[in-house]
């Protein structure tokens, strides 16, 4: 299979400043794709260390893999903000093959995580944040990017859920409920736009390497591992990688389904 099988293919991975964001978007501009680099912020990748700049990333993408890219900046839990960025990503880069919505997290409305985050005490404010940045941004830009690719009967789209949406935890519950929201409607999109011809799927990472994960939490040295065992914490390659599967011709027949990307820390039915 060749090592650029998605030439002149079109892709907008939203998020793509930082950590698995970026890792899926530099996966598909090796792979061949025009790519739409997206952040909330100019100055995103440069939180957690990952990057300066969100221009700066998308130039640095497209000279490292002799792509194409352009950098779009806007809210996705704003409909009006969503509609203007497919629009510049399909006059820069042509319309729209492949959608990694990949932008989320669990972060309160005044930024960081929510404290309290239960399921009891968590604000008001920051139920509604962490909803509107994980499921609301999730429908708003599937409806978008689905509205082209229906008339052409043709598109991948790949959602990004999480294994906290499978089993039932104290903290962080309301990002657990919305990333479960995230498969549920995946699964409803899938169904309509098989006719269409379009493949929608979701995937459900664990634990990662992101600077993100790293810069807000303590991990046991054990389990940064980065082989011998799969009771670790993932590599970013080894979640990003698998978009080569959902937007490639492996994958023209899978769709509506859900895949764990976490070593093995779950094993029973999603």
């Amino acid at each position: 299979m060749s090592d650029r099988m998605l030439a002149g293919k079109v892709a907008l991975v939203t998020g793509s400043g930082r950590g698995l964001g970026r890792g899926f978007a530099e996966h598909l501009a090796r792979l061949g794709c025009r790519v739409g680099i997206h952040g909330m912020r100019e100055t995103g990748p440069a939180e957690y260390g990952e990057g300066t700049t969100l221009t700066q990333t998308a130039l640095d993408i497209a000279q490292q893999f002799q792509t194409q890219t352009c950098r779009v900046i806007g809210d996705l839990t704003d409909q009006q903000q969503v509609q203007r960025i497919v629009s510049e990503v399909s006059e820069q880069l042509g319309p729209i093959d492949i959608l990694v919505h990949n932008a989320g997290g669990d972060i309160a409305a005044a930024g960081g995580k929510p404290n309290p985050n239960d399921c009891v005490g968590i604000k008001l404010e920051d139920v509604r944040a962490v909803l509107d940045r994980n499921l609301l941004s999730t429908i708003l830009v599937c409806q978008e990017v689905a509205k082209g690719m229906m008339p052409r009967k043709t598109g991948r789209i790949l959602t990004l859920s999480s294994i906290s949406a499978f089993r039932g935890i104290p903290n962080s519950s309301i990002y657990a409920t919305a990333k479960a929201g995230v498969v549920e409607y995946t699964r409803c999109l899938a169904e309509q736009l098989r006719t269409y011809n379009i493949n929608v799927n979701t995937l459900a990472p664990g634990d990662t390497r992101t600077g993100r994960f790293l810069g807000t939490r303590k991990v046991e040295e054990s389990r940064l591992a980065t082989d011998g065992t799969l009771d670790r914490v993932g590599m970013v390659d080894e979640v990003t990688r698998v978009v080569e599967f959902f937007a490639g011709p492996l994958g023209a027949f899978v769709t509506g389904q859900v895949l764990r990307v976490d070593g093995g820390s779950q094993i029973w039915p999603a």
